[in-house]
């Protein structure tokens, strides 16, 4: 499996709405009273800071991207020291 960069935001935003579909099983199941409307606050808070972390990690990740350095004109001539 290829490797890929870990993404909080998306992260954030999955345990909102875990969060969200947890209030609803447990009103579903009896354990509480939820109103119709409580959830609305839970998902829009949630999507909302998940795209505030996903910006800050964009953000950091810009500014720590390695800067491309320029190669000597010679990088690519073989090693003379090398023998074939």
């Amino acid at each position: 499996m290829l490797r890929h960069d870990f993404q909080p935001g998306k992260l954030v935003a999955g345990c909102f709405l875990t969060l969200a579909g947890i209030v609803y099983a447990g009103d579903a199941g009896g354990a509480w009273e939820t109103p119709w409307f409580a959830v609305i606050p839970i998902v829009t808070g949630g999507l909302c800071l998940a795209g505030a972390v996903a910006f800050l990690t964009y953000a950091v990740r810009r500014r720590r991207a390695p800067r491309e350095a320029k190669a000597p004109e010679d990088a690519w001539a073989p090693d003379p020291e090398v023998r074939r």
